[in-house]
């Protein structure tokens, strides 16, 4: 039975960043995929293998779209690696320029590697650096060739079995976050500055609606919602208001939403992002729903149930609201 190929992207960050600003990045990461591992002081992991889907883009595209998103919102440079796994994402970021991406795709991994400095493994000491190089292996190839008991001899069974692992490029550790996300983010970046109110809301009302398949799809809710505009001239403005009760229910989201917005006025200003920050999260079955009398309500929640079922089944575009037809709301 075949498992689903990993996509996992390393980013360094090229800026001293205070433990705050860290945290900010962590969750502005989140709003790509749940799966973000610190890496301090300056580094973050992203498993981007069910983003992939959800936002039907590549692995390559998705990648540049949170280095967009770190430069767009914090003014912050970086370079990433992609590959299958966390230890090769790494030494590809390691070879990247700032603002390149390097992309060792699944399969090429062995050519990669192979004329790289072995010293560029993770887990090379100076010590084993020089016993490697009093026998000629400077290169990770150098490795891979050596007859596994001819290594052993040099380093002891455990060292070499270690080494050649990771010569070959294997690293099978999950991209783990210390802890359940605090927040969940989504957030939306323009082409262009827009003017026009009404992709203003439609931009809101789609970023609700992703926050609440989010929730759902994670078994949580929340109980208050956090609107940023960012602006042309890089100035931003965030409301924030508690929901009327703790939900997923994407409607009840997009109602505090579009409040939050018409409080704001936009008329005529040229926005450039919007982002929406979900807060006090809890597990969905921690708190009562309020009864409704309304039969309208039941029926929404169950078609917003049905149409949950159909996305994960045929993906992100298969439903969705209406009123979000008539413009794609997401960056392009």
């Amino acid at each position: 039975m075949s498992t689903r190929q990993r996509h996992i992207a390393h980013l360094h960050l090229h800026a001293a960043l205070s433990e705050a600003q860290y945290g900010d990045i962590i969750e502005l990461m989140s709003g790509i995929t749940p799966h973000v591992q610190a890496v301090p002081p300056d580094a973050v992991q992203l498993d981007l293998t069910s983003a992939l889907r959800y936002f039907d883009l590549s692995p390559y595209d998705m990648v540049q779209t949170a280095m967009m998103r770190l430069k767009l919102f914090y003014d912050i440079d970086s370079s990433a690696g992609l590959a299958n796994n966390r230890m090769l994402a790494s030494m590809a970021a390691d070879a990247s320029a700032p603002g390149d991406t390097t992309w060792v795709p699944d399969g090429q991994a062995a050519d990669w590697l192979y004329p790289r400095p072995v010293t560029a493994l993770p887990g090379i000491g100076r010590a084993t650096a020089d016993t490697l190089g009093r026998h000629g292996l400077h290169a990770i190839g150098h490795v891979t060739d050596m007859p596994p008991a001819t290594l052993q001899r040099l380093l002891g069974a455990g060292p070499a079995r270690l080494l050649a692992e990771r010569a070959r490029g294997h690293d099978p550790r999950p991209v783990t976050p210390s802890e359940p996300a605090a927040h969940l983010v989504a957030d939306l970046v323009f082409e262009r500055d827009c003017l026009d109110p009404a992709r203003h809301h439609r931009a809101v009302l789609g970023l609700a609606e992703q926050i609440g398949r989010r929730l759902r799809g994670e078994s949580r809710i929340a109980s208050r919602l956090a609107l940023t505009v960012r602006y042309a001239d890089r100035s931003s403005t965030t409301r924030t208001r508690g929901l009327p009760e703790p939900t997923n229910h994407s409607p009840a989201l997009a109602a505090t939403a579009l409040g939050l917005l018409t409080a704001l006025g936009l008329q005529r200003a040229r926005v450039r992002a919007f982002a929406i920050r979900a807060d006090g999260l809890l597990p969905a079955g921690s708190a009562y729903r309020q009864l409704s009398l309304d039969p309208g309500d039941a029926r929404a929640r169950a078609a917003e149930a049905a149409a949950d079922r159909a996305r994960r089944r045929f993906g992100q575009e298969a439903v969705g609201p209406a009123a979000l037809r008539t413009d794609r709301y997401g960056p392009g």
